[in-house]
């Protein structure tokens, strides 16, 4: 459930293409509360891509390319993740995680598991136009081992997104699955096969026979393991991700906020990368499991254009 709602008269791409770059050209006129009026409250995602087109049709520049000259620190990377199209920003992200340490193999595999297959498509034909090369192509490149089984499968995947569920399948995975647990064979090659190509119905039905069938549940089990084994606190991760996103980010969020020294990358992510998208129900499960709205917790947190550029993100509760 998208936090954002658009307002039923909104100013048209010219007029809103026109504004920002009489604000660009006139520092009299310019004003961050502008730029998030313009980019951020009244449109949505298919309204931005118009925006950006004719302010380049218009004015010959990229307006990202404007955006970046005019921002700077927290506020711009919030700006520059939010205002492209969503497979843009995408493959924007898993670029940048391929060129930083292990750490950011979550990123990756945070947008694999939580796209659709038509958004994870839109990612990798936008890495194509981007960067001149492949998503698997890069994530291969920069990743070892494990790592690699895992994160090249995932960013590999077109799962089918259909509700249907094969119960005996469903059965003979789950019994698959806690043998390899059992046997501690983590990078199993069934089990990462499992991970990557079955659809997310499927997969919650296997998780849910493991359940049954042994009395807890598979990231439960998963917790025996060597608490600092990197490959298998992905291998969980992952695993919350293709089934219960919306508990992935509220602890993504909840290490964000709390940590000494808010992580700005991971809260700026969340934020722009889910307010159309299931926004609202991240932070009702963030108010149920941590008493406090996130609203709250990020204003706590975050200063100035950055903390009103995500708490218009959040938007309004409907009541």
């Amino acid at each position: 459930m998208a936090t954002l709602k658009v307002s039923s008269s909104v100013p048209s791409p010219p007029e809103d293409a026109e504004q920002l770059k009489s604000a660009f050209d006139d520092p009299a006129c310019f004003s961050t509360d502008l730029i998030v009026s313009v980019l951020d409250l009244e449109h949505f995602a298919e309204q931005r891509k118009l925006i950006r087109q004719t302010y380049h049709e218009s004015f010959g520049e990229d307006l990202l390319k404007s955006l970046e000259k005019e921002l700077t620190s927290d506020f711009e990377r919030a700006i520059l993740l939010w205002t492209p199209e969503p497979g843009e920003h995408d493959a924007l992200l898993v670029n940048e995680a391929t060129k930083r340490l292990t750490s950011s193999n979550q990123v990756v595999m945070e947008v694999a598991c939580t796209r659709t297959s038509t958004q994870l498509l839109h990612a990798r034909q936008a890495y194509h136009a981007r960067f001149k090369k492949s998503i698997e192509e890069d994530v291969a490149h920069h990743t070892t081992g494990d790592f690699k089984k895992l994160l090249v499968s995932l960013v590999s995947s077109y799962r089918y997104e259909g509700e249907e569920v094969n119960m005996t399948l469903a059965k003979q995975e789950a019994k698959l699955i806690h043998e390899k647990i059992k046997d501690k064979h983590y990078n199993d090659e069934d089990i990462i096969r499992i991970l990557s190509t079955r659809r997310k119905s499927q997969i919650n039905a296997t998780f849910n026979r493991y359940q049954d069938n042994h009395g807890e549940e598979i990231l439960k089990s998963l917790e025996e393991g060597d608490e600092d084994d990197k490959f298998l606190g992905l291998l969980r991760s992952t695993i919350q991700c293709l089934t219960r996103p919306e508990l992935y980010f509220v602890d993504v969020l909840r290490s964000a906020i709390n940590k000494t020294g808010t992580d700005e990358g991971a809260l700026t992510r969340i934020v722009t990368t889910r307010a159309e998208i299931d926004l609202k129900v991240i932070g009702q499960e963030y108010q149920r499991r941590n008493s406090i709205p996130l609203e709250k917790a990020i204003t706590k947190d975050t200063r100035g254009d950055y903390e009103k550029m995500l708490i218009a993100l959040l938007g309004e509760d409907d009541a």
